[in-house]
């Protein structure tokens, strides 16, 4: 069978993350299986128009405004495709109105407020209405989602026809649960691109919070990104300086040794498709402390895996943490339980039932 996915980032460019590495992921494993596997993406600076990625043809043409065009040029010389999968990230790219085959919306989260980190008004408040009334347009096309909480985000906007696949983990978990004694400092950790619906920010105040309340902390950051300037601002205002360290993007082998040290990831994102990095944190026996956002609410089960805060402040984090520490025996709990749940999402089990469902819709006959 022959797939093409559509997304607006490729695994080389620059500003992919996440999603991109679970796209890759499922797209390799169809390859695997014997398909034919084209990935069409926005062109970016020192990009090659074509490549081929673990055996995914990469196509690059067009940007901002442009590739729909481009990809439609494109797609009309092509043979005929049996599955396209149309991912969106806020704009989709219409395909079940030109691509003439089956075809599957894929999405990671509804945007919804991520909207007004990136945008002023009135373009935030456009881009929410677009977003709402795409998905709306979409009802009738299956989705594809990681979360039950994304599933209920669409299904409320009447679409029909939603199947939830939570994502897989590169990182496996360790052979055994090593001793991590909840002795200070207390070590904590950002792991992300440092983009404003991230909220970075409420980590280091988190950490401005609870040295006010006596507790030694120290706060790694790992990635990199445009917000970096404003976060190192907001640790020098909040005198943290000494208890933050920006590390940069990581290699994996140096980022899993990060996670593994830690006794906490913090992860205070405006929404997320899934909370890929939480998982990838307690396959390390490293719990996560979050906010109550679609995504990270399915990543972490509040009170066993880690702490889903009551509010999304860090006032409430700090109040989160800080009763685990007078219970290290609790922490122990969430360290063992969110170990032995990351098991489940290893991709030797995500994908089988994955490619499955792609193969069947690639494999209908059209009305």
């Amino acid at each position: 069978m022959r797939f093409l996915m559509l997304n607006w980032r490729d695994p080389r460019n620059p500003l992919a993350g996440g999603a991109e590495r679970v796209s890759a992921a499922y797209l390799g494993a169809l390859v695997r299986r014997g398909h034919q596997v084209y990935w069409f993406a926005n062109e970016f600076k020192g990009m090659t128009p074509e490549e081929m990625i673990d055996g995914v043809t990469v196509i690059r043409g067009g940007g901002k405004g442009t590739s729909i065009a481009k990809a439609i040029r494109w797609y009309r010389r092509q043979e005929h495709f049996d599955l396209v999968i149309d991912q969106h990230h806020g704009i989709p790219w219409f395909a079940p109105w030109w691509c003439r085959t089956n075809c599957v919306a894929y999405i990671h989260e509804v945007l919804g407020p991520i909207w007004s980190s990136f945008y002023p008004w009135p373009l935030s408040v456009l881009g929410r209405w677009q977003e709402s009334w795409t998905h709306r347009f979409y009802r009738n096309i299956p989705f594809w989602v990681p979360s039950e909480t994304t599933r209920k985000r669409l299904q409320s906007r009447g679409v029909r026809n939603i199947h939830v696949f939570p994502n897989g983990c590169d990182t496996r978990p360790l052979a055994e649960l090593e001793s991590k004694p909840l002795q200070p400092p207390l070590k904590l950790i950002t792991a992300s691109r440092l983009a404003p619906n991230k909220r970075v920010d409420h980590a280091i105040r988190l950490v401005c919070l609870l040295a006010d309340r006596g507790v030694a902390v120290h706060l790694n950051i790992v990635g990199a990104g445009e917000s970096e300037g404003l976060l190192r601002q907001t640790a020098l205002d909040l005198n943290v300086i000494p208890h933050v360290s920006f590390l940069g993007q990581l290699p994996e082998p140096e980022k899993n040794a990060a996670l593994r040290q830690a006794h906490f990831l913090v992860h205070a994102s405006l929404r997320e498709g899934w909370g890929l990095n939480v998982i990838e944190a307690n396959a390390l026996g490293t719990p996560a402390v979050v906010y109550p956002v679609d995504g990270l609410m399915d990543s972490t089960v509040d009170g066993q895996t880690g702490i889903v805060t009551r509010a999304e402040t860090p006032e409430a984090m700090a109040d989160g943490l800080s009763a685990v520490l007078r219970t290290p025996a609790t922490y122990d709990a969430l360290r063992r339980n969110a170990w032995n749940r990351s098991k489940q999402f290893q991709w030797d089990q995500v994908l089988p039932p994955v490619c499955c469902w792609l193969e069947e819709l690639a494999g209908k006959r059209l009305p």
